[in-house]
């Protein structure tokens, strides 16, 4: 099946001025564009904020370490997108309706943070806000990101996208570092209360901002939208070549970005040019690098940009290897800092232009969600392997390894999008001869999939976890066994949450199986190729 756009398709298509003049002036590029600020206020002032604050109060550094299993939200939300997609509020509309909850819900939340603002001796209290904090701010992401999938039309959406990045970098900038520089002035009650109060004005853009065009009618059952969400996806061609493209595309930046902060200062840089380097001239160059990216993707077609930009980011770390070479050089390290942190902005425009085309409108909820955490995945691994190859062979030969990771990116790139094709297709994949499979066979096939995974997935963290303790103290005995056994029983919150995550990884890799035999023989076909307006 072909890959590429047909004649028809470009004569309809709008041409690239008029396409970029449209999603300018677009209300619905506008809605989406500012709903990311109420995005990206949340995790600043879950991330960076509320553990400088509770630190800053006196509060115990061993409570202080909790405060990190915020974070969690954000990681498992994929875990009850399918209750979003399956359920429609009342009022609102679909993804407004939910939008609107969980914005009132974080306005609540933040309030009551301000209550115990002057109270250091309940933190107990504070950390059960800021956990009620997470969990509302991770779902409202489910469902803004649902809405752009739904509204914006194609020409609109890398204009969207760059603008995305930056209000989502701008509120986390207001609620993280802003907010604590004001609680010095003001207080950390005013603070929250102002934060508080910069809900409202998200609240009327989620209640006037426009429903989708085409309304799309929902899964009928929870298990339809669990299960559907993968049939659909893995029904069309190259289905799986996408999905370890998703995973692969970013590689080769997830490792040169994951021990910046130690490599610099290995380098002999001084906390200001370190500073400088990470909070100014990095954030700088991955917002403008995410606006000229979505731009550039609107102009040229999202095809050739996933290819120039792909091939940009990789060569990008070269700097880095120079700034490894050379005696401290101020100036060359913003540069190298800059251009990296530019190509890594413009990668990601066209990506996250791919992951709106990819989402199917009826579960955009579930599966944008799954996207998202199957490209974090390569993130979160990429941090202990990257420790281990620096620590073996040195800055420089580091990061001329992490070069060659993005190579196969490309070659999953090329599997559905060749060289030279303006725009991606999805087609329907050809259908395997024979009967479909029974229900009780791809039971089967799914559990035995999980089982391997949850299997993989233990073996890996504990062999981390033992070479961490082995790097820590070389007299010791690697013990991989004690550290099994530590991680299937758990003995605190972090244990529980990494065992959770080991088994919903497995969960869903045993969906994936089950959806993937199912669609191999004929099943979802329906699924994927309809987008039936109600």
């Amino acid at each position: 099946m072909s890959t590429t756009v047909t004649d028809a398709d470009a004569a309809q298509r709008p041409g690239t001025l008029e396409s970029l003049g449209r999603a300018l002036s677009s209300w619905r590029t506008a809605s989406v564009v500012l709903l990311s600020f109420s995005s990206g206020m949340p995790l600043g002032l879950v991330w960076i904020a509320i553990p400088d604050w509770m630190r800053e109060a006196g509060v115990d550094i061993r409570i202080v370490g909790l405060f990190s299993l915020a974070q969690a939200p954000w990681t498992f939300n994929v875990l009850w997108a399918p209750v979003l997609d399956r359920y429609r509020p009342p009022f609102l509309g679909r993804r407004r309706g939910w939008i609107a909850i969980f914005q009132i819900l974080l306005m609540v939340a933040i309030l009551s943070l301000s209550g115990v603002a002057d109270r250091p001796e309940a933190p107990w209290v504070a950390l059960a806000i800021t956990l009620a904090i997470a969990f509302a701010a991770a779902s409202q992401d489910i469902v803004i990101d649902a809405y752009a999938v739904d509204v914006l039309r194609r020409e609109e959406q890398g204009v969207a996208v760059g603008a995305r990045i930056a209000l989502y970098r701008a509120g986390m900038w207001i609620a993280g570092a802003i907010a604590i520089t004001f609680a010095a002035q003001l207080s950390w009650a005013v603070v929250c209360v102002i934060l508080a109060a910069l809900f409202v004005p998200m609240l009327a853009i989620s209640v006037f901002a426009p429903e989708p065009e085409l309304a799309y009618q929902e899964p009928k059952t929870l298990k339809e939208a669990v299960w559907y969400p993968f049939l659909g996806f893995l029904s069309r061609h190259r289905a799986l070549e996408i999905l370890t493209f998703v995973l692969l595309y970013k590689l080769c930046d997830n490792f040169a970005q994951a021990l910046l902060r130690p490599f610099l200062n290995d380098m002999g840089y001084t906390a200001f040019d370190r500073g400088v380097a990470l909070g100014t001239i990095g954030l700088a160059g991955q917002i403008g690098g995410s606006l000229i990216g979505g731009i550039c993707t609107t102009l040229f077609g999202l095809g050739r940009a996933l290819w120039v930009f792909g091939v940009l980011q990789i060569f990008s770390n070269v700097g880095y290897v120079l700034i490894a070479n050379i005696e401290t050089d101020r100036i060359a390290m913003y540069g190298a800092m800059g251009f990296e942190n530019l190509t890594q902005g413009l990668a990601t425009g066209a990506f996250s232009v791919l992951l709106l085309r990819m989402t199917q409108k009826r579960f955009s909820a579930s599966q944008y969600a799954l996207f998202s955490t199957l490209f974090g995945l390569a993130r979160i691994v990429s941090g202990p392997i990257a420790g281990l190859t620096v620590d073996a062979v040195g800055w420089s030969t580091f990061f001329w390894i992490t070069m060659p990771l993005g190579i196969p990116g490309l070659v999953m790139l090329h599997r559905f999008v060749p060289w030279g094709t303006r725009e991606p297709t999805f087609a329907l994949r050809e259908v395997e001869p024979g009967p479909p499979l029974t229900a009780a066979q791809l039971r089967w096939r799914g559990f035995s999939t999980a089982l391997a995974a949850i299997l993989i997935a233990a073996l890996l963290l504990a062999s981390m976890s033992a070479i961490k303790a082995y790097r820590a103290e070389p007299e010791a005995d690697l013990a991989l066994g004690a550290h099994l056994v530590a991680l299937v029983r758990p003995a605190d919150l972090g244990g529980w949450l990494e065992l959770i995550g080991v088994l919903a990884f497995g969960a869903t890799c045993g969906l994936l199986a089950a959806a993937l035999s199912a669609a191999r023989r004929g099943a979802g076909r329906d699924v994927a190729s309809e987008e039936t307006a109600s």
